[in-house]
């Protein structure tokens, strides 16, 4: 048989992908990627760094999004295997490397579940529902709830858990697009702030800073291929699903941060908590009814936040399951549960992770409001980034080295056309991830003003620590997983590839 038609796979593979269930319609996958794609938890952080923000937020929307979108819709409907981005990432370079970028993709989603998103979640609540003092048992009983309800979808058998992210997917429009109504309704009742040409210009310093964070927002079109072999047509279906959803999500960050700029001054956009405060000064048009309008969209606000974790876990998990079965990882988090086809002990392990760091950070570091805990959060969560390194080099080799393999859809342009995606792409998350880890650097290298303990809190020596050393323990972690995977692999098997 053509060695480019097949590949090495596992016994235990084998025996786990018995138990998937084809459920994934094109909607389904649209809107799962709809709602890994849009999270509500930047909005406020890009719109406070006013125009230049709505500018670069357009601007890599056509130099990222546009050619990352081609790209995983080539390599996503053409190599249609469980756990995708690890099985791409296996094909191009091998199982170790497809190991790694596998736990990179993987371990952001607790840390950003129990690190960032359940804060949030909190602040919101307690803000605009009911108060919760940081550090009580509420606290922890509000945050512990948000993450293991994230941790049940993921769990749910997912012909019945895809109703979840389908349903955030679509409150993510209901909130966005009443609020953006109401924003124009207040510029018309009030004025529109409004800015000029010269507000709109870009600078280095707001680029360099808004990166890392542009770069997550714009993220997620792979993740259905978690999911693959459930999918009902994959070939067919992920093109569209990832162009549609790509189109769609840009339109939704980008429609409600320019109405936020257009009616209210730079100084009420207060970072992490801007959207919900935006929705509060522009809610005012509704006289009596602004109070509960308000909270009902602080709860729809919440519900988002909640769908974005649970998506990153079913796909994430996923990957993270089927690197395991492989031998790649750990095999007993391999296994899927024979009921409900999804992998239970996967997601356990990152509800616990998630449990776990979010107890340490409000027992240990103020509830999070140390700096310390703020830079081990920011590395964690930027281990996605980094998996890109992994995956978009991967789509181009695949070209090359599996060029026989059926390809529903190609990026345009062929060989040329490929190459110039992949650079372009990788480009992007390298300097996201050299932003992430060692920020301030190219600021001096380009002599734009930087206050690195301002930024961060610390010096510049514990905060390469903290990355540098929390990086470490991410791949230790992986290398050790691997050499427990040593018997899995062992057990070895050849099977065509899915295409």
């Amino acid at each position: 048989m053509d060695p480019e038609l097949v590949e090495a796979t596992t016994a235990l593979a084998l025996e786990e992908k018995g138990k998937l269930v084809k459920s994934l319609r094109r909607i389904d996958m649209l809107l799962f990627t709809l709602c890994a794609f849009v999270g509500l938890d930047t909005l406020g952080l890009v719109a406070s760094n006013g125009p230049q923000g709505f500018v670069w937020l357009i601007l890599l929307a056509v130099v990222f999004v546009l050619p990352y979108a081609l790209l995983m819709a080539e390599v996503g409907s053409t190599f249609t295997e469980e756990g995708g981005p690890y099985e791409w990432v296996k094909l191009a370079f091998g199982r170790f490397q497809g190991g790694l970028a596998a736990v990179l993709y993987w371990v952001t989603n607790p840390f950003w579940v129990g690190g960032s998103l359940a804060f949030i979640a909190t602040e919101a609540w307690s803000s605009n529902i009911h108060a919760i003092g940081a550090g009580t048992a509420g606290d922890y009983a509000f945050k512990l709830i948000f993450i293991w309800v994230s941790i049940g979808v993921a769990i749910a058998a997912l012909k019945r858990g895809k109703w979840i992210p389908n349903a955030g997917a679509i409150i993510r429009v209901i909130v966005l697009g009443f609020f953006s109504i109401t924003a124009i309704i207040y510029g018309a009742k009030h004025g529109f702030h409004g800015f000029g040409f010269s507000d709109m210009s870009p600078t280095l310093s707001v680029f360099l800073a808004l990166v890392p964070l542009l770069l997550f927002n714009y993220v997620g079109f792979e993740l259905q291929n978690g999911a693959a072999e459930e999918m009902q047509d994959p070939t067919k279906d992920v093109p569209k699903s990832v162009i549609q959803s790509g189109a769609l999500g840009v339109t939704m960050y980008a429609v409600p941060i320019l109405c936020i700029l257009l009616v209210l001054p730079l100084d009420k956009v207060t970072g992490i908590a801007g959207f919900l405060d935006a929705v509060a000064a522009t809610f005012s048009v509704y006289g009596g009814a602004a109070h509960i309008l308000t909270q009902i969209t602080a709860i729809g606000f919440i519900l988002t936040l909640l769908t974005s974790g649970a998506v990153w876990m079913i796909g994430g998990d996923r990957i993270l399951a089927v690197a395991s079965y492989d031998g790649a990882f750990f095999p007993f988090f391999g296994r899927f549960n024979a009921r409900l086809g999804t992998p239970v002990r996967a997601n356990v392990l990152s509800g616990l992770v998630a449990s776990v760091f979010m107890i340490v950070a409000v027992a240990a570091f103020d509830s999070g409001a140390d700096s310390k805990f703020y830079i081990v959060l920011t590395i964690a969560i930027s281990t996605t980034l980094m998996s890109y390194l992994w995956i978009f080099p991967a789509a181009w080799r695949l070209r090359k080295t599996h060029g026989h393999v059926h390809r529903p859809y190609s990026v345009p342009g062929g060989k040329g056309g490929m190459a110039l995606v992949a650079a372009i792409t990788t480009f992007w998350v390298a300097l996201g991830t050299w932003v992430g880890l060692f920020p301030g650097t190219l600021e001096s290298l380009l002599n734009v003003s930087y206050d690195f303990q301002d930024t961060w809190g610390t010096g510049r020596a514990t905060y390469e620590w903290l990355t540098l050393g929390t990086l470490g323990v991410v791949f230790v972690i992986a290398v050790i997983g691997y050499l427990v995977g040593g018997k899995v692999r062992r057990e070895q098997v050849v099977v065509p590839i899915e295409g």
